[in-house]
């Protein structure tokens, strides 16, 4: 007890410099643990994903469509359970700056699949019923305002004109990291429009999504599905819904690793600022520690006392810094929540801090407490007064 009363005297002994490193340190923790959160952002679809989905997708790029045709093919195979399947509508609502995922879907097959979205059943079955319905998730319905029964219009960018719909249904998610934010509608409905316009593009679909019976078979069902299409006219590539997921966050490979090599920079930094404040202290005790040595206390005990200071600074700084992410993660959340639909600080993240706060304090005490170490008693009393 005796020896936390003396860190705590010493690491406050110039309380201005003291503070100021502490919150340069509480910064760095939170800007810290904020980038580290937005990279586990950018994985949560991969984290969510699940090992019983499969997604087909056209083998040149998933921009070229696949014909409706191929849902009874993909069904008929061994091991899959549930064909559903889908296109990216990609519309806006009023403007630009409303920019949310969009899509329209088989309702019944899709939403089979994904039970992590939980519909209420009154809801869900206006929804089913209504060829105009659409289900919009909780967080995005509370953005803009939207109620069931209220009438949403998008406009249009891949299928141009102005698209009305009736929200039936909001949903919720099954826990934390299921996306909020994700406007569905139904395929037939778009389809029909598109029969009347551009009767080219009916009847064609963006992607499948197969649910098989086990997930050790997926590999093989995947295989299977991919020699059904082969040398047809829209050869198809089919993958775990995690590597589909991967593929997307290779696009953004660049800025995520920008994003890491800048969180890891703002600790490089922090702990410089803590070595010059662990170096100023050393210096001004330099006399402190050759009367300790003189009472006969050794370069153990000037060890302790010296990482100790640094480890309560650092500390106190990153406790301050780690709870401040919460709050300002929920800020950042609810600011860009389109963009990153599922920002949570994980445990991982915690985790890193605590692992910073110990490195910066560990690496910023050792040249002051080398220097302290072999500092000679007669140089060091020579100092005082």
């Amino acid at each position: 007890m005796m020896l936390f009363k003396i860190l705590f005297r010493n690491a406050f002994h110039n309380k201005l410099r003291s503070s100021l490193t502490i919150l340069g340190i509480a910064v760095a923790i939170l800007a810290f643990g904020l980038l580290r959160t937005v990279i586990s952002s950018f994985y949560a679809g991969v984290e969510a994903a699940s090992t019983m989905r499969l997604v087909t997708r056209n083998a040149i790029s998933i921009i070229f469509p696949l014909p409706i045709s191929y849902t009874e093919k993909i069904r008929q195979i061994n091991g899959v359970k549930t064909v559903s399947y889908g296109n990216w509508f990609g519309g806006i609502y009023i403007n630009e700056r409303n920019f949310f995922p969009n899509f329209c879907v088989d309702p019944t097959t899709y939403f089979a699949l994904y039970p992590e979205f939980v519909l209420d059943e009154a809801q869900k079955k206006s929804f089913l019923t209504d060829r105009k319905g659409a289900v919009a998730g909780r967080k995005l319905a509370a953005k803009y305002g939207w109620r069931a029964g209220d009438t949403i219009t998008l406009k249009g960018t891949i299928y141009p004109g102005t698209w009305d719909f009736v929200l039936r249904a909001i949903y919720k998610g099954r826990d934390n990291t299921v996306d909020e934010t994700q406007f569905f509608f139904h395929w037939a409905y778009l389809n029909e429009g598109v029969k009347r316009i551009w009767p080219g593009y009916a009847d064609k679909v963006g992607f499948y999504m197969v649910g098989v019976t086990r997930p050790d078979i997926a590999p093989e069902v995947a295989f299977q599905i991919d020699e059904s299409f082969k040398n047809s006219l829209a050869e198809t590539l089919t993958e775990t819904e995690k590597a589909f997921n991967l593929g997307f966050i290779a696009m953004s490979e660049a800025i995520v690793t920008a994003i890491q090599m800048v969180s890891f920079v703002v600790i490089f930094i922090i702990m410089a600022v803590v070595a010059n404040t662990m170096a100023m202290t050393t210096r001004e005790r330099t006399g402190d520690y050759a009367i300790m040595k003189t009472l006969g206390f050794g370069a153990k005990d000037i060890i302790i006392l010296i990482f100790g200071e640094a480890l309560v600074i650092t500390f106190t700084g990153s406790l301050m810094g780690i709870v401040l992410t919460f709050p300002a993660a929920k800020i950042f959340s609810r600011e860009l929540g389109t963009f990153f639909p599922v920002f949570l600080v994980s445990a991982k993240t915690i985790y890193m801090d605590i692992a910073a706060a110990f490195l910066i304090a560990f690496l910023a005490a050792i040249i002051p407490t080398h220097h302290a170490i072999r500092i000679r008693i007669a140089d060091g009393l020579r100092r005082i007064g």
